[in-house]
């Protein structure tokens, strides 16, 4: 392997590492918040005790991820430089806003948060909470924006030999970061609810502290009911998108070789890269893809022949990354409308709940998929239609990134043990006993 495709799986690894913990950021933070102000709202203890025990699991992960983000940032001027001085001006802008604005405010209130059960009132420290959810999500929006500009880039012109921003408004405003901001976030939502679901499913299958855990299963319920459905919804106006303005990345995520009108989908296929077609294609649905990229059956739908080789995206990893994000994005909002009819009558389905505690690393897998779509099916292009990754990589010994790649991949390793090992144990455990005293630490609202 060469420093390019090394500093590459140098970057997926820490990328789809770092993505395990944001997710769960995003949502879990939002369904404390609704916990804490249920609590501040009623004065019912069970809640407070909700609050603390999924507190406790945000606060690890919120950590793990923080450190794990470090080391993408550090890897734009180590691997990337080249990347960095030609769209520096773009790209830099939007993670400076995203670090000095969203994650200041993220973590300053989530450490209020965490230390000011005894210091502030109740409904100070709901507030807290609901400040890092909010910030969390504003944290996110800089961050897609910046991919999103990558994938589509508006808003700047060439100058110096460089890109430089032209137009702010015009690169957080684009249809491509408002769609990519609405699928990840949706995806993350869905992706904590099934946390919260799959450990209450855990204990109320053990029969452990049963009103709390059907409570903490039914907000997670509907909270991931709403936003599966949204996703599959949105995910098709995002595939709408992408035809119109990635076409060899729609071609290369349906194995579509040729271009045509009424353009067929097969719903099982196998692509033969190395002889440009597939290998095997089945049960094929004429005007299906046509209908799927343009919402018109008779619309022309662009095949990866009419690009050049070195201009196409990995077929195969692409197609079956997506084929398999849109078969588990189907597969969870069928579950949540069987949760939905249920959700009064929860132990008397111990199947069911069993399959909810299994299903736990299915959204992180969909969620990592979906990234794999986005950064592969954008190949060769590290900025679409103007930058070539190979023309990003900075000017360094192929020894030196296999030390930085080994050394990366030693720290996940370890820091992916520790963080998974401390969560089962924190949700093993359950929620601590409330005293009369703990009651009190929120103060008088």
């Amino acid at each position: 392997m060469d420093v390019l495709m090394l500093s590459r799986l140098q970057f997926a690894v820490a990328t789809f590492f770092h993505f395990l913990f944001v997710p769960l950021t995003l949502g879990l933070s939002i369904l404390i918040a609704f916990m804490e102000w249920k609590y501040v709202r009623t004065n019912d203890e069970e809640y407070l005790r909700m609050v603390k025990f999924w507190g406790k699991l945000f606060v690890v992960n919120f950590a793990i991820g923080v450190v794990t983000g470090l080391t993408l940032e550090f890897q734009f001027g180590t691997n990337w430089s080249k990347y960095s001085e030609y769209v520096g001006d773009i790209f830099g802008s939007l993670l400076a806003i995203e670090a000095t604005l969203a994650f200041f405010l993220e973590s300053t209130f989530l450490g209020i948060w965490i230390f000011g059960w005894k210091k502030v009132s109740k409904k100070f420290h709901a507030w807290c909470i609901t400040l890092v959810a909010l910030a969390s999500t504003i944290s996110a929006f800089w961050i897609l924006a910046a991919n999103a500009w990558m994938q589509h880039p508006v808003g700047y012109v060439i100058r110096n030999g460089r890109a430089e921003l032209s137009d702010f408004i015009a690169v957080i405003t684009q249809k491509t970061a408002i769609m990519m901001f609405l699928h990840t976030v949706s995806a993350a939502y869905i992706l904590s609810g099934f946390f919260v679901m799959s450990i209450s499913a855990y204990h109320l299958l053990k029969k452990q502290n049963i009103s709390l855990f059907t409570k903490s299963f039914q907000i997670a319920l509907y909270f991931t009911l709403i936003f599966s459905i949204f996703e599959v919804m949105q995910g098709h106006l995002h595939g709408n998108m992408i035809a119109t303005d990635q076409p060899a990345k729609l071609a290369a995520a349906d194995a579509h070789w040729e271009t045509m009108t009424n353009a067929p989908q097969s719903m099982f296929a196998i692509p033969d890269e190395k002889n440009e077609r597939n290998a095997v294609e089945m049960f094929k649905i004429p005007g299906m893809l046509s209908i799927l990229a343009f919402n018109d059956p008779k619309a022309e739908v662009k095949g990866l022949l009419d690009f050049p080789r070195d201009e196409r995206p990995p077929v195969l990893l692409t197609f079956v990354s997506f084929r398999t994000m849109v078969g588990l994005g189907f597969l969870f909002p069928m579950l949540m409308v069987i949760g939905w009819l249920i959700r009064k009558r929860l132990l008397d389905f111990p199947l069911y709940l069993k399959v909810i505690m299994f299903a736990l690393p299915l959204p992180y897998l969909a969620i990592e998929l979906g990234w794999m779509v986005a950064e592969v099916g954008r190949q060769p292009w590290i900025v679409y239609g103007v930058m070539k990754t190979a023309d990003a990589v900075s000017p360094i010994v192929k020894s030196q990134v296999l030390t930085s790649f080994f050394g990366f991949l030693i720290l996940y390793t370890v820091l992916g043990i520790t963080n998974f090992t401390l969560l089962a144990k924190i949700a093993k455990k359950g929620p601590a006993k409330i005293t009369a005293e703990a009651i009190k630490e929120g103060g008088e609202s």
